[in-house]
């Protein structure tokens, strides 16, 4: 949960203005040596935000970031890492501790010392003593150790955040339940354990609580349903396990509920449909079961509905169809069945339908193609039988197409040369025919995926104009005709580079042009992989430009001639494959110790000499079948 820098830092600027114009006694000198000796536990303070603090001047006129009340009692100490204003971001770091002298702060009320990066060792005990503390921010620290019993005497608490340190423990239920008015709790991005406290349903005044990214444990309490004013609810990124309690149901007010990434189990409580107020929901990426309930199609203000990755199954509610404000649905990988409702038709706000990955059958309602709205669509891996696909999606102005695995057949419908079609994925059905020539006409293309189909022609000359081609996919194919055609391919920088290319299992032809590695296409590219095809020729030295390439596939390709060095000056490769050629001479030392190379495969070749020397763990049988080839982890040489 993050609150709105702006509004915090204006707040604050606000009270501290205020508080100096009312202030007419100097600083009371306890408070003057409590500050003085933070100022001396920070040790590198680059910014100079302490700069103020000087013992020669009057800290509540003096000092920046210091406010006193009229009697001279410092009343706030704001000095975060991450200041804005109308006309600048100041973002800087101290380092240091807490001094427990901040303590003696008898009517401070808030306390500011977030984003500072770099403030170590543990929460002083004797922050306790600040019982007039209304505002605590800690966040985006190093501060370790466990919350101390003390803050339980923060009777008048209103915000708290502690978020991103290294805070570790159990939070005691103690102090949990004394924080009867506080409105805002951050403990996010901490090491926090254990179950999260049933004295939580005591915070009958908070509005945004925020608890994700820890190692809480146990179950959602069911007290939870007592925080009727709550708006926010993150429990994301724990391990909570145990049913989502029927409680849950009371928070109407609730706008936000983040349970994904824990380990929660059963069935989605029909009581959820008494959060009528929520627009963003996500629980996802848990071990969810049953059916969804029909209730849900009560959530009229919910327009995120994100439920991917758990175990769900039955039919999809009809009633899903009520929830007009929904622009986003994920419901992929769990095991939903039957048809997709007509009712889907009546989103016309949805911009994204996710329903892939699951066991859905029967024949797409045409109503879908009302969703005018609707700009991604996934209905991947589903036992659909599309066999084609139908005419009406020519109706939907979608940037991204998945169909994957869904028994579409036949040949690429005409009405794709037309499309708005960014993403397409097409894979794991059984097109057949040629790649036709008006593929060149989708030049918003930025992603395709053909692979694992039946396709047999070479690649036509107007693919050159994808400009836009990022990512493309044609393996497990019979395309056939030169390869070079594909690395042609026009550009429109900085746009239209490749960062990946598979094509194989194909049928290509080569050899690779020895200029590949200077053509504009494959400038940026990050993953090439050729293996299967009948390349022959030699492995070009260009290869070498591609400076961020990282993975290389060229296994029973025909290549021939020795493996170049430059190959070496491609500085990211990880992965090398190139076996099953029939390569010659040595393998280059400084290929073989390429700094970020984790997998290296040149068996079945004829390469010959002693192995370098090299610090990857490379198995044996990554360099078998080279009867010329010796040296760890071969038999020793015995000629050179």
């Amino acid at each position: 949960m993050e609150i709105s820098m702006d509004a915090r830092t204006f707040s604050l600027l606000f009270f501290l203005i205020f508080s100096t114009l009312a202030s007419s006694k100097a600083c009371h000198p306890i408070d003057r040596e409590a500050l003085l000796d933070f100022k001396h536990k920070i040790t590198d303070d680059p910014s100079k935000l302490l700069h103020s603090w000087k013992v020669s001047s009057d800290c509540c006129t003096s000092w920046e970031g210091v406010a006193c009340d009229g009697s001279g009692r410092v009343v706030n100490v704001s000095r975060p890492g991450l200041m804005s204003g109308n006309d600048f971001i100041e973002d800087t770091y101290m380092s240091g501790t807490l001094s427990p002298y901040l303590g003696n702060l008898s009517s401070l009320r808030i306390l500011d010392l977030s984003n500072l990066k770099d403030l170590k060792g543990r929460i002083p005990e004797e922050l306790g003593k600040l019982s007039k503390l209304t505002h605590l921010f800690l966040d985006t620290n190093k501060l370790t150790g466990s919350i101390p019993f003390t803050l339980r005497y923060f009777s008048q608490l209103e915000k708290m955040y502690l978020s991103d340190n290294l805070i570790s423990g159990i939070v005691p239920p103690s102090v949990m339940e004394s924080w009867t008015s506080v409105s805002e709790l951050g403990l996010s991005g901490n090491a926090l354990s254990g179950p999260i406290p049933p004295t939580i349903g005591k915070l009958v005044m908070v509005t945004k609580l925020d608890l994700h990214g820890n190692n809480f444990t146990g179950r959602i309490p069911t007290g939870f349903g007592n925080l009727k004013n709550l708006r926010y609810l993150d429990l994301s990124e724990n391990q909570i396990t145990g049913r989502i309690p029927q409680s849950i149901g009371g928070l109407a007010a609730l706008e936000l509920l983040y349970l994904n990434q824990n380990q929660l189990t059963g069935r989605i409580p029909s009581s959820i449909s008494g959060l009528d107020s929520m627009i963003f929901c996500r629980i996802s990426e848990n071990r969810l079961s049953g059916s969804l309930p029909p209730s849900i199609g009560q959530l009229s203000k919910v327009q995120r509905l994100i439920l991917e990755n758990n175990k769900l199954t039955g039919k999809l509610p009809a009633s899903i169809g009520h929830l007009t404000a929904l622009t986003d649905i994920f419901f992929s990988n769990n095991y939903f069945t039957g048809k997709i409702p007509s009712s889907f038709g009546n989103l016309l706000n949805l911009q994204t339908l996710d329903l892939s990955r699951n066991r859905l059958s029967g024949q797409l309602p045409p109503q879908l193609a009302k969703l005018k709205s609707l700009q991604s669509l996934d209905l991947s891996y589903n036992p659909v039988g599309l066999g084609r696909i139908p005419n009406w999606f020519q109706e939907l102005r979608v940037f991204q197409m998945m169909l994957a695995n869904t028994a579409i057949e036949g040949e690429l419908p005409h009405w794709l040369s037309s499309s708005s079609v960014s993403k397409l994925d097409l894979s794991g059905n059984a097109l057949t025919g040629k790649l036709p020539w008006w593929i060149g006409n989708m030049t918003g293309l930025s992603f395709l995926n053909l692979s694992n189909n039946g396709f047999h022609s070479s690649i036509p000359a107007e693919f050159k104009n994808l400009s836009l081609l990022m990512d493309l996919d044609l393996h497990s194919n019979k395309f056939s005709g030169h390869v070079n055609v594909i690395f042609s391919k026009e550009v429109q920088t900085p746009l239209g580079h490749f960062n990946s290319i598979d094509l194989s299992s194909n049928m290509f032809t080569g050899p690779i042009e020895d200029d590949i590695g200077g053509r504009p296409a494959m400038s940026s590219i990050s993953s090439l992989v050729l293996s299967h095809n009948k390349l022959g020729g030699s492995l070009p030295k260009s290869i070498g430009k591609m400076t961020e390439l990282q993975v290389l596939k060229l296994v029973n390709t025909g290549l021939s001639g020795m493996i170049p060095e430059e190959l070496g000056d491609a500085k990211e490769l990880s992965t090398i494959l190139l076996s099953r050629n029939k390569l010659t001479g040595a393998i280059p030392e400084i290929v073989i110790n390429l700094k970020e190379l984790k997998q290296f495969d040149v068996s079945s070749n004829r390469l010959r000499g002693r192995i370098p020397h090299h610090k990857a763990i490379i198995p044996v049988s990554a360099f078998k079948n080279n009867p010329g080839l010796c040296g760890n982890p071969l038999p020793p040489c015995k000629h050179f």
